[in-house]
Order: structure tokens, then C-alpha cells, then sequence
């Protein structure tokens, strides 16, 4: 998909939160790095029209996410930060096939599919177990299961890897990686940032770096100090 950030500022409470940002994103696997506060889930939720721009415009495959946000949600898909913001039913399976019986599909083609996807993130598993009793990383990967079981073309991490160990950290970065989705990913993990194809660096509200993930990474750490 092309998403196109044309000249967009966002603003929360009075405060400018994104400035002067233009870019035409269309790669596989781009990311978004910078420090708390430098605007990344800003303009991660841009993308779907989570937030909207003050000015400017934001389109994805040409729709404009002001106007067209519904569309454009019917095939970009959002991983928050917290998976349990993302899971309503206490059963695994339950919860993935949840969101295609609300497209109209019947509940064993759902829960069929649910299990599909599952396996597509290397947690099948955990189809008949209780939500509550999985990690956080596990949570993160049915969190990612049930937006895929959809079939968006592009999905939106918002930092899937913040506080999970090594193990549940490669397996998020494993998923992310398999699945045929373009996807937009906004992190802090240096080890996932390496292995995308294009990487934004925010500082400030602005994109301070746009390129490849060595360099940005070296322009971030840079920043940090």
C-alpha cells in the first residue's frame, strides 16, 4: 500500500505533537524509532485515522483518512501497545474469530480461520486456552492473530515489544516477519528496527532521519546521547 504524509501537524492540548511531516511510505517492512514523547504512535495512528491532522493530509492507496477512515480501516490493521486494550472474550479462539462473525462469516468458518491464523503466528496452542493466563508476549501474539485473521494489507505496530523478555520479543519479531501483510512498525527494539527495510527517525515532532535500518539506528543512539 502507499501511505502519504503530505505537509501534516498534529496538535493535542494546545501542543504541537507532529510538525512538517511529508514522506510517501510504500516499503514491505518500515519503522519508526525516537524517544518518549517524539510523536511515533502519533503518527502511527495517523495512518488509520486513529488521530487526525490538525493540517495537511494523510492518504492511504489514495484515501484520504479525514474522509475515507472507515475504508481505510476495512484494510489497515492496529496492534496497540497493550494487547489486553485488543482481547474482549476470555477464549483464545473465541476472541480471534470474534472479529469475523461481525463480518458476517459463520462461527465454525470463523473459528477455523481463527485457528489458521494462530498457526500463522506459531501459537496454535493456545486456541482453547483462557486469555488470562498467557504472557504478555503470548498476548501480544494472538493480539497480532486476531487483526490478521482479517486479511488487512497493511498492519500498524504500536512498540509490540516493549517490556516482553528475549524469547517473547523474538517471537513477535519472528510474526511480524512472516506475515504477508506490509507493515509499520513503531518500536524502541534496536534488534527488530535492524531488520526492516526503511526506518523513520522522529525527534521533536519531525523526521530528523528517513532511511536505511544501520544508519538509522546509528542517528537515533546519536540522539539519545
Amino acid at each position: 500500500m502507499r501511505v502519504e504524509f503530505q505537509d501534516v501537524t498534529v496538535a493535542r492540548g494546545g501542543r504541537t505533537v507532529l510538525a512538517g511531516i511529508s514522506c510517501v511510505l510504500t516499503e514491505r517492512r518500515i519503522g519508526i524509532l525516537g524517544a518518549n514523547g517524539s510523536g511515533k504512535s502519533s503518527l502511527a495512528r495517523l495512518v488509520n485515522g486513529l488521530v487526525l491532522p490538525a493540517a495537511g493530509r494523510v492518504t492511504v492507496d489514495g484515501l484520504d483518512t479525514a474522509r475515507d477512515a472507515r475504508r481505510i480501516r476495512s484494510r489497515v490493521g492496529f496492534v496497540f501497545q497493550n494487547p489486553e486494550n485488543q482481547i474482549v472474550l476470555p477464549i483464545v479462539g473465541d476472541d480471534i474469530a470474534f472479529g469475523l462473525v461481525n463480518l458476517g462469516y459463520g462461527r465454525a468458518e470463523a473459528r477455523q480461520r481463527a485457528l489458521a491464523a494462530l498457526e500463522g503466528v506459531g501459537f496454535a496452542e493456545a486456541f482453547e486456552r483462557p486469555a488470562h493466563e498467557l504472557s504478555g508476549g503470548e498476548l501480544q501474539l494472538v493480539a497480532l492473530a486476531a487483526v490478521l485473521v482479517t486479511g488487512p494489507a497493511l498492519v500498524v505496530f504500536d512498540e509490540p515489544t516493549t517490556s516482553l523478555d528475549l524469547r517473547n520479543r523474538r517471537r513477535v519479531g519472528a510474526a511480524i516477519a512472516a506475515t504477508s501483510a506490509q507493515a509499520i512498525v513503531v518500536t524502541h527494539d534496536l534488534d527488530l528496527a535492524a531488520t526492516l527495510d526503511r526506518v523513520l527517525v522522529l525527534d521533536q515532532g519531525r523526521i530528523v532521519f528517513d532511511g536505511g535500518p544501520a544508519a538509522a539506528i546509528a542517528r537515533y543512539i546519536d540522539l539519545a546521547g
